[in-house]
């Protein structure tokens, strides 16, 4: 499990619990050589804190059981991480802002810690994010923003808002990280990263003890290196695994917007969505593009403020007006879209979504999924968003529309990687309507098994 890379992890867990289970390498060593690698110039602001003792302690504990003959949960001593924004008991959630720095500590674990506990994982710390988790770029001013590991040259953004979480699967520190999407912030950074990410509808997952965003819109969901290891994570954080029914593309009814989700995209994410659906297509699946002219209409729906500012407004008030100058001045303007926004005009924005939300389901029911570039680009370097704010607030809207679309449907959904070796990350996004996780996800692992045994025809 070593490369010349110093990445401990890079295959999925079935693989690694077979090297366990052969004596190749122990729970306690994996977790070992993980702890290293957090240490190292490319893990750099991925962290905004360490647990190696419990982690350590969490992966001896396994071993120990395992040699007394227990029987333990299956992820149990795999190393994980959790976002910044989940409560650890007698810690301050801090939400990477110098704002909650300070604060009350939490009284408990939020629950999806409390079930990561449970089942006997070690969780490595707390993952890097864009303030409040406001951002699909994932620079973070207060503790640096972490480097994609896809190119070893240029430092690239990771995307956000899980930015650090997005990296740490990456850099093979550990077999999943728990983020959270609420306008598309597992699903960017796994575009960017390369990586497997799997917005679920959000009723699955409790948010019991996360900081919020916008209460309309939060998911509490993961990014994985497979959509097999996506769904063992959400069968951990939801509580009930997915009933997934094993299925081939061929006879698949998968839907292609022409409205919105392909608009302005860069050349090399067109050229490769385009043989993306090409491949589905040889295998037996039927592409059919639709107008989904309803798409068009999310930005008039949205238009007093936008939902995730004037939610994020409601919340975080008190700071916006009074410490804005120790937050991330892109935030802020994000948040003071909402202020001024009255009573009236929220509930009338509910109401307009909800009977959007009605109509686009009607329209998406009958097929197997919606496909899309989960973003429009690929990884843009990062200096050019440090220097530029206007440029920031261009990148960031791209790199959220496709995924946002979905948030704002309420929807479920998955981002695939579609590069070829050797080129920077791409993802297809693969979407449906809220409920639908379980039919989703069977079409899911039935795509990526197209795209990885393509045999070359990329």
């Amino acid at each position: 499990m070593k490369n010349t890379q110093n990445m401990p992890i890079t295959t999925t867990i079935d693989l690694i619990k077979n090297e366990i289970t052969k004596g190749t390498i122990s729970y306690t060593e994996l977790v070992e050589e993980c702890l290293k690698a957090t240490d190292l110039p490319n893990a750099a602001n991925v962290f905004t804190k360490k647990y190696s003792e419990s982690a350590l302690s969490s992966a001896r504990y396994t071993d120990s059981q395992i040699k007394s003959g227990v029987s333990l949960h299956p992820l149990a001593g795999l190393p994980i991480t959790i976002k910044d924004l989940y409560d650890v008991k007698d810690e301050t959630t801090e939400s990477a802002t110098k704002v909650l720095r300070g604060g009350a500590s939490a009284k408990s674990d939020a629950e999806i810690v409390k079930r990561i506990r449970n089942a006997g994982m070690a969780i490595l710390g707390k993952t890097n994010m864009s303030e409040f988790a406001f951002s699909g770029v994932g620079i973070n001013p207060h503790w640096g923003t972490p480097q994609n590991p896809s190119d070893a040259l240029e430092h690239r953004v990771p995307g956000g808002s899980s930015s650090g979480a997005a990296v740490s699967v990456a850099l093979g520190l550990c077999v999943a990280a728990i983020g959270s999407d609420t306008g598309g912030s597992i699903r960017v950074p796994a575009a960017l990263c390369g990586l497997v990410g799997f917005k679920s509808s959000m009723f699955r997952v409790p948010i019991q003890g996360a900081v919020e965003l916008a209460r309309s819109l939060d998911t509490v969901c993961a990014m994985t290196r497979s959509v097999k290891d996506s769904l063992l994570i959400d069968a951990l954080l939801s509580g009930e695994a997915l009933n997934v029914k094993p299925r081939s593309v061929a006879g698949m009814r998968l839907a292609v917007s022409k409205t919105l989700l392909q608009d302005n995209l860069e050349p090399q994410v067109a050229k490769t969505f385009e043989k993306s659906i090409a491949l589905l297509s040889k295998n037996g699946a039927q592409i059919i593009e639709i107008d989904l002219k309803e798409f068009a209409e999310i930005s008039q729906i949205n238009a007093p403020g936008g939902l995730a500012s004037i939610e994020s407004y409601a919340a975080y008030e008190q700071f916006v007006e009074s410490a804005a100058d120790q937050m991330d001045s892109r935030v802020v303007k994000r948040m003071l879209l909402g202020k001024g926004v009255t009573a009236a005009q929220y509930i009338k924005l509910l109401d307009a979504r909800k009977a959007w939300i009605k109509r686009v389901e009607s329209i998406l029911r009958p097929f197997d999924a919606l496909l899309s570039p989960t973003v429009p680009l690929q990884a843009p370097k990062t200096q050019g968003l440090l220097d530029s704010e206007e440029e920031f607030f261009r990148v960031n809207g791209l790199l959220l529309r496709n995924t946002s679309a979905i948030n704002f449907l309420d929807g479920c959904s998955f981002s695939l990687p579609m590069q070829a070796p050797g080129e920077l990350p791409m993802g297809l996004m693969l979407s449906h309507c809220n409920a639908e996780d379980a039919n989703l996800a069977s079409v899911a692992l039935a795509v990526e098994a197209v795209l990885k045994n393509s045999g070359g025809e990329w």
